[in-house]
C-alpha cells in the first residue's frame, strides 16, 4: 500500500472549519488506498501569539523556556485534528516530536535533526491508524525539548518520509505551488509544474518562502519526492524531484528576493593569511549563518571584507566582529540593514552564457545600483537597496520572459 506523508501548515489549520476540511482530505486519501502520516504546524498565528505573550511578560527569554512555550502550538493542532478524524470514523493517534523520536542537537530555537526513530509511527501504521505528528519540534540527546526554527514542520515531514520510505511527501500550504516569482509582487508569475531539488534549494536559500531550506536538503539527500499543494483548492501543485532533461529547456526558472538580510563590513583588514578564517570562525561559533562574502582588492596592505547575515543576527554579528577587530587589526566595523537580495535561478544557466550580463543590464536600465554579487552554477544574486527590490524583481521577471 502506498505511504503518503502529508504536512499541513498553520493557514491550513487556521480554525475549526479548516481543521475539519483537512481531516476530510486525510480521510479521502485513506479511502483512495494509501497509508497516511500527517505532520501539523501550529494553528494560524498561534506561534506569533505565543511569542508576543512571552514579550509581554519578560524581556529575558531563556532559549530552553522559549522552546517549551512555542512547541505547545503544534500539540494543540495535532490533538484537534486527531479528534476531527475520529469524528469521521478514522482511527488516528497524535504524537509529539519527542514521542516519535525526532532526536536533535541541543541548539535551542534552531535545532538540527540528528536521528529519527519513528517506532511509534510504524506501530500506529501497522495497527491501521493515522499517526498525527507535531511538527517543528524534537528532543535533544540531553532530553530537552527543542524546536527546529521557522518552517521546521517541513523538516519534520521530510525526515519522517525519508525514514519511513514514503512514496511522496505532500506539503500543503496557502499557495498552489512554487511560482516564477512572488505573485504578490508580480501578478504575471505562474506556477511551476516541476522543479529540480537543486533549483528549489537555491530558491529556498534566496528568499523563496514556500519550503524550508533544510527540508529541501533532506529531501534531496534522501531522494524524497515533494509535492507542494494548496490546502484550499486541493489541486495538483509543484513537484520537486531529481533534475531531468526537460528541466534544462528553461534557462531561468524563477526570480526570488529576500528582504531579511543585512550587510556587515569590516574595514582596513590586513591582507594576510588567516585573518578571514579567524573572523568567520568567530561568527560560526556564535551560530551565525553567513551568506554572501565579498573581499575588496588589497590596497596598501589592507582590504575590506563585506558579508551578509540574517537581520535577526545583525546585532550579534556586529558585536562579534567588533570584539575581534583589534585581534584582526581592522580599522572599523559598519553595518547596513537597508539591503535586500534579488536572484535568478535556473538549471539552464549552466550552459547558457550571457545570463549575468542581461541581469546587470536590466538593473542598470532601471537605475538600480548593485552593491554585491554572488553566483553559483544555477544562480546569480545581487544585493540592492531595499527600496529597489520590488522594481528589480518585476523588471527581471519581464526581461527573462517568465510570465
Amino acid at each position: 500500500m502506498p505511504l503518503v506523508v502529508q504536512k499541513f501548515g498553520g493557514t491550513s489549520l487556521g480554525d475549526a472549519d479548516r481543521i475539519r476540511a483537512v481531516a476530510d482530505h486525510v480521510a479521502r486519501t485513506r479511502r483512495q488506498g494509501s497509508d497516511v502520516v500527517v505532520v501539523v504546524s501550529a494553528m494560524g498565528k498561534t506561534t506569533d501569539d505565543l511569542i508576543h505573550l512571552a514579550d509581554s511578560v519578560s524581556s529575558v527569554q531563556p532559549p530552553r523556556e522559549y522552546d517549551m512555550l512555542v512547541s505547545a502550538g503544534e500539540r494543540t493542532s495535532m490533538s484537534l485534528l486527531t479528534m476531527a478524524l475520529a469524528d469521521l470514523g478514522v482511527d488516528a493517534a497524535s504524537f509529539t516530536g519527542s514521542q516519535v523520536g525526532i532526536i536533535t542537537d541541543g541548539d535551542h530555537t534552531r535545532a538540527k535533526i540528528r536521528e529519527v526513530k519513528a517506532d511509534l509511527v510504524r506501530d500506529a501504521l501497522a495497527a491501521g491508524q493515522v499517526p498525527v505528528v507535531a511538527g517543528f519540534q524534537g528532543v535533544s540527546e540531553d532530553h530537552e525539548i527543542t524546536t527546529l526554527g521557522r518552517g521546521g514542520s517541513d523538516a519534520t515531514a521530510v525526515a519522517l518520509a525519508a525514514v519511513l520510505g514514503a512514496d511522496v511527501c505532500e506539503i500543503y500550504t496557502d499557495v498552489t505551488g512554487v511560482f516564477t516569482a512572488d505573485p504578490r509582487l508580480v501578478p504575471e508569475a505562474h506556477r511551476i509544474n516541476r522543479i529540480s531539488f537543486e533549483e528549489m534549494l537555491e530558491m529556498a536559500a534566496t528568499g523563496g518562502r514556500v519550503l524550508m531550506l533544510r527540508a529541501v536538503e533532506f529531501a534531496r539527500n534522501h531522494n524524497v519526492p515533494l509535492h507542494v499543494r494548496s490546502s484550499f483548492t486541493w489541486e495538483p501543485g509543484t513537484w520537486v524531484v531529481e533534475e531531468d532533461a526537460d528541466m534544462e529547456e528553461a534557462v531561468v526558472t524563477a526570480v526570488t528576493h529576500d528582504t531579511t538580510e543585512a550587510k556587515v563590513t569590516v574595514s582596513g583588514v590586513p591582507d594576510r593569511p588567516g585573518v578571514a578564517a579567524r573572523l568567520f570562525r568567530a561568527l560560526a561559533d556564535r551560530s551565525i549563518n553567513v551568506d554572501m562574502i565579498v573581499q575588496n582588492t588589497s590596497a596598501h596592505g589592507t582590504t575590506d571584507i563585506s558579508f551578509t547575515v540574517p537581520k535577526a543576527d545583525l546585532p550579534v554579528s556586529v558585536e562579534t566582529a567588533q570584539a575581534h577587530s583589534n585581534e584582526l587589526g581592522a580599522s572599523g566595523v559598519t553595518s547596513d540593514s537597508n539591503v535586500s537580495r534579488v536572484s535568478l535561478i535556473g538549471v539552464g544557466m549552466k550552459s547558457h552564457p550571457g545570463i549575468a550580463a542581461t541581469m546587470f543590464e536590466t538593473l542598470a536600465n532601471e537605475e538600480i545600483n548593485i552593491d554585491m554579487i554572488s553566483t553559483s552554477t544555477i544562480r546569480t544574486s545581487c544585493i540592492v537597496r531595499t527600496d529597489d527590490v520590488e522594481r528589480a524583481v518585476r523588471s527581471l521577471h519581464a526581461a527573462f520572459e517568465l510570465a
